[in-house]
């Protein structure tokens, strides 16, 4: 069936003082929909903007359908799925994507169903629908028992690193343990238990391929620029000759209600402040009141104008920020508040603020005005959604799983802004007002007076840390099975079909009376404009006594204007549709930002007024100030931030500028005052050094118009920027260790200084670094810690770099019992590597390099960071041309001694944050000297 979904953005409303009303909005997507004879569903979707095409294979099957004691398995099974088939051999989808440019084979499992996709230039589809088919139906004889045991330890490596081994991490288990029955699919978490990951079999494995990875229970979605007719022969070739599973029927709808409230507590190892999270039971996916509920969670929660933020964080200071959202899947839902309070505020305080909040919405109810401004804001949400062919792909098998209908699209929207203030009234009484409901109190040790009154403590079994508790694996041995039957010869790889030319997108640009450079894409794919104002100074304008004033400023700045309120500045720019933010890095200050199309000149004009005319409110100074002081004290507990910042200060030392935190320190940031930022304000932005980009659905001279007024009226000024003294490589190479005591896992940062991005040997070096750590699944090391030990659930190398000299960083989390393994490996692998790069390497390198470009340029984003580039490092306007050629012109010889140059195994920093009373001691072994605890440093 073929469909024309048409969609009518209804959002005709009044909009406040110099704002319009909006006009309703067009957007079409098509898409033709068919069904194989054995069940098999798919989605067409055409978009030829690009030369690239996604291919997802989606199945209707989740944790929803595990059984008892095998929970975490539909997660195991996605992991399983990527490493073997039948036709594609070891590796399989992996080695295949590096080959032809892909974005790099990718899944996710949810409670209900589990994703496989990947963005690849338009000639290489029929090998992804080659591929998918045979992951599809050739698949589960290549399954064996060391391959399973190796893929439970990555999993359970993506446990410990995703929930273990971080604050808050057990929160959603808790609660959904409390919140739904035993026997409700959605008792357990997606991820699962260690101990049943550990239990499970390969007669599990089979059983549960045989039930649920047939062609009646999924969706092949594919979208982007391909021929439709020639897709279709494609796919009748490679999946007419699976056979139809058994008959599948829907789940029930099995929504939830609690006979009493219940309250839990626990004692966070990795907290460093207290957080309350409430959860009620709510209703399934695209239910009738689904619509007015995010509409409630939202206006509740999002912005200085959010009831709940000017009670807890304007008025009663209990945090910088509260979280509230509609959490929806197949069969049931919640609503969920979340509370990150400052240090030592009690959650008692925070809960009775949250219900007396919600005692004046049933007074007030929403505003007929923030009711248009959300629905403003979910109309560029739903822009946002399409902006790339991938993004299309799911958005049609979602609705195709979940609604049974690709064309609910339409429903959706209109229900959506269909939603009445009556409605948002309505769910708060059905859902809310005087409901039970679960709430958890995760709190630092030794603080449970923090907690709720009358908690109980919540039962999380914590994993004891043993060594030699794993087994040992094997997975890279090649295994003997019988190949299932096929009408033809799968094993031969279908052909590239004519190769797509790479065109770059067309650049303009424009340098305006005061200096300010303006770069810019034109492109009309979906009526959005995206851009930034990027102005050369952040951490590098500072002083080293008062480091944090960049960040400060950048927050401050969107906080009110000469003439409008924190509030009124907000409500203006939602009222757009549009989004506005600044961040300060290293080296620069972004003003960025989005809006519709239609609202471009009016978003710009809010530019203006933050970027020149500031409020600096003293209140909300105060607020930005103690919304850093509570992020360094959560980085304090985190192992990632840990080792992000202590090798920040290896590299470059305590008393370089580039050694800190931009955040800065408690001493730093309690120092600064509002003078302090109005002194760097005035200082250091300057149209000089500043350059504006911007992309999307607009013309260079309505572009250049809408900024030409900003420019007039910011005074040119000079800014010197500080020439910093460069890092230098160690002198030998020596092992850093940070405790943090109870650990899951090891946190790894290895590397030394390396390039600045405008070196010639930069590029160059990233291209050396792709067969080492920078290719996901086509890096050695990958394959060697994670396919070849199950030793982590990921590892990447690579060059960071901006205008100074940046670094070569090896970045991983690892089990805590192999820590003295993983570094071992890992440094056999970097001293090995300038000697076993090989002509293979070289073939899968350079594939890579180049098919991958015609991904470079597809949406609004890669567009702005493709003009960053050449704006910040003054590249050419083809300089991906000039790098193709670079790629081509580098030889086997060449990359070894890249990799020789600044991969020096004998020179570098290594640190490991951990548990140091069971990892550190045998380290030394290690011939990197004795290990420095750098905890004994920093006292």
């Amino acid at each position: 069936m073929k469909f024309r979904i048409i969609l009518l953005l209804l959002c005709s409303f009044a909009i406040s003082q110099n704002i319009q009303s909006q006009e309703p909005t067009d957007f079409n997507v098509d898409f033709e929909t068919f069904t194989l004879e054995n069940g098999l569903n798919v989605i067409f979707h055409i978009d030829k903007s690009d030369p690239v095409v996604a291919v997802a294979l989606t199945a209707h099957v989740g944790s929803a359908r595990e059984k008892e004691g095998r929970t975490g398995f539909a997660h195991l099974f996605e992991h399983l799925l990527f490493l073997e088939s039948e036709n594609l051999g070891k590796g399989g989808l992996d080695k295949l994507s590096a080959r032809i440019g892909g974005s790099g084979a990718n899944g996710s499992t949810s409670r209900d169903r589990t994703n496989y996709f990947q963005t690849v230039p338009k000639d290489a589809l029929e090998k992804m629908i080659w591929a998918e088919a045979d992951k599809l139906g050739y698949f589960i004889n290549t399954v064996t028992e060391p391959v399973l045991a190796k893929e439970k330890q990555v999993v359970k490596n993506e446990k410990r690193q995703g929930v273990d081994n971080r604050p808050y991490g057990h929160t959603m288990y808790v609660i959904d343990k409390n919140l739904y029955p035993e026997d409700h699919p959605y008792n357990w978490q997606v991820i699962g238990s260690l101990e049943d990951l550990q239990n499970a079999t390969l007669q599990d494995v089979k059983e549960f391929y045989n039930n649920w990875y047939v062609p009646n229970n999924v969706t092949l979605s594919i979208a982007g620029d391909f021929d439709k007719e020639q897709a279709k022969e494609w796919i009748h070739k490679y999946f007419d000759g699976i056979p139809r599973g058994p008959k599948i029927e829907r789940e029930e709808k099995q929504l939830v209600a609690l006979s009493e409230t219940k309250k839990l507590y626990y004692e966070d190892n990795f907290a460093r402040l207290p957080q309350l999270t409430i959860a009620w039971p709510a209703v399934y996916s695209y239910h009738e009141d689904t619509y007015a509920l995010e509409v409630l969670a939202k206006y509740l929660s999002e912005g200085k104008n959010a009831p709940l933020y000017q009670n807890l964080v304007s008025e009663k200071e209990h945090t910088d920020r509260v979280r509230m959202y509609n959490y929806t899947s197949e069969l049931a839902g919640q609503l969920m508040l979340q509370v990150t309070a400052y240090n030592e505020v009690d959650l008692d305080s925070v809960e009775s603020a949250v219900f007396e909040t919600f005692k004046n919405f049933e007074a007030e109810g929403i505003p007929e005005r923030d009711l248009k401004r959300i629905k403003a804001q979910q109309e560029t949400d739903f822009y946002n959604s399409l902006a790339s062919v991938l993004g299309k792909g799911f958005q049609l098998a979602q609705y195709q799983i979940f609604a049974n209908d690709p064309n609910y699209i339409n429903k959706d929207v209109e229900k959506i802004l269909a939603v009445t203030p009556e409605d948002v009234k309505r769910v708060y009484e059905k859902y809310i007002k005087g409901k039970h409901f679960v709430a958890t109190s995760f709190v630092p040790q030794g603080q449970v007076a923090l907690a709720l009154e009358n908690s109980e403590e919540a039962g999380v079994i914590e994993e004891k840390i043993v060594k030699n508790a794993e087994e040992e694996v094997n997975a890279s041995a090649d295994a003997s099975y019988q190949k299932t039957p096929s009408s033809f010869d799968r094993s031969v790889e279908p052909p590239y079909s004519s190769a797509p030319e790479l065109t770059v997108p067309e650049i303009w640009e424009n340098i305006l009376p005061s200096g300010l450079k303006v770069y810019g894409i034109t492109n009309n794919e979906v009526p959005l404009v995206k851009f930034s104002l990027e102005m050369q100074g952040g951490l590098l304008l500072e002083s080293p006594n008062k480091v944090g004033v960049s960040n400060l400023l950048a927050n401050l700045m969107t906080k009110g204007t000469k003439n409008k309120t924190p509030e009124e500045l907000e409500e203006a720019i939602q009222l757009l549709g549009a989004d506005i933010n600044v961040t300060a890095e290293d080296e620069k200050i972004v003003l960025s930002g989005s809006t519709l199309a239609k609202n471009y000149a009016k978003t710009i004009d809010l530019v203006q007024e933050i970027l020149l005319e500031p409020r600096w409110d003293s209140t909300e100074f105060k607020l930005v100030k103690q919304q850093a002081l509570s992020r360094i004290q959560q980085q304090k507990a985190d192992p990632n931030s840990i080792a992000n910042n202590e090798f920040r200060k290896l590299i470059y030392g305590k008393n370089h500028i580039l050694g800190h935190n931009n955040l800065g320190t408690e001493s730093s940031v309690n120092n600064i005052t509002l003078e302090d930022l109005k002194d760097y304000y005035s200082a250091n932005l300057s149209p000089k050094r500043s350059v504006f980009h911007v992309v999307g659905a607009i013309e260079k001279e309505d572009a250049v118009k809408g900024i030409r007024a900003l420019s007039v009226a910011w005074p040119p000024k000079s800014v010197k920027m500080p020439e910093v003294a460069q890092p230098e490589l160690p002198q030998e190479s020596q092992i850093y260790f940070y405790d943090v005591p109870g650990a899951k896992q090891s946190v790894l940062r290895f590397g030394a200084p390396a390039l600045a991005a405008t070196d010639d040997d930069f590029y160059a070096a990233e291209v050396m670094n792709y067969r080492l750590g920078g290719g996901g699944f086509a890096s050695q090391l990958t394959q060697e810690l994670r396919e070849g030990k199950g030793y982590t659930y990921g590892i990447r190398s690579g060059f960071n770099a901006g205008k100074n000299k940046g670094l070569f960083l090896i970045s991983s989390g690892v089990r805590s019992n192999i820590t003295f393994d993983a570094v071992k490996l890992i440094k056999e692998i970097i001293e090995n590597y300038p000697h076993n790069f090989d002509g293979e390497d070289m073939e899968v390198t350079r594939g890579f390099m180049i098919k991958s470009n015609a991904r470079k340029f597809e949406t609004l984003n890669s567009k702005l960071d493709m003009l960053s580039e050449i704006s910040t490092f003054g590249r050419e306007y083809n300089y991906i041309k000039q790098r193709e050629k670079m790629v081509n012109e580098l030889t086997v010889l060449d990359i070894r001694e890249l990799a020789e140059k600044y991969i020096d195994p004998e020179k570098m920093y290594f640190l490991i944050v951990g548990d140091a009373a069971t990892q550190m001691e045998k380290l030394e072994e290690l011939g990197l000297g004795k290990p420095v605890l750098l905890n004994e440093i920093n006292e």
